[in-house]
């Protein structure tokens, strides 16, 4: 079976940039459309139940500035002659990236990665490497260059 949706991760980032960019080049060949998603992580100020949380306002202006940063994305892909939406969800990044793809029946997942290695993965974590593991859907990670990456 051909994929026709695939869904595109941004974080914007020159790493997710590179797997949009990708994604077009394949869903030209394939005649696919396009999810873009951004996913928000909830930060809180402290720890445990003495955390506050950011005010409401910031959040609508916070929500309000990536709306349109993924706009702009989107609009790249339309440009393109492509179909595409976007989502925009607050939550863990794996997560929300898994359960957007199966929400929105998706056949693949086409995300970029920072390629960190060493501790700096162990502390950071590899959202890519979660949702390899965790998709009910083929995932395809794009990676820039060795002479390009910051390890």
């Amino acid at each position: 079976m051909t994929p026709q949706h695939f869904l595109v991760p941004l974080d914007f980032s020159d790493y997710s940039t590179q797997a949009l960019d990708y994604a077009m080049e394949l869903a030209h060949k394939l005649q696919a459309r396009l999810t873009l998603l951004h996913v928000i992580q909830e930060l809180s100020m402290g720890g445990g139940d003495l955390g506050m949380t950011l005010p409401y306002s910031y959040m609508q202006e916070l929500d309000a500035e990536l709306t349109r940063r993924l706009e702009s994305y989107r609009e790249r892909v339309t440009a393109a002659g492509l179909n595409g939406d976007m989502v925009l969800v607050h939550g863990s990044p794996y997560h929300e990236i898994v359960e957007t793809a199966k929400a929105r029946q998706v056949d693949l997942i086409v995300m970029g990665t920072h390629g960190r290695t060493g501790l700096r993965h162990v502390l950071m974590g590899s959202v890519a490497e979660k949702v390899v593991q965790l998709a009910s859907c083929p995932v395809l990670v794009t990676r820039q260059p060795a002479d390009t990456a910051t390890a």
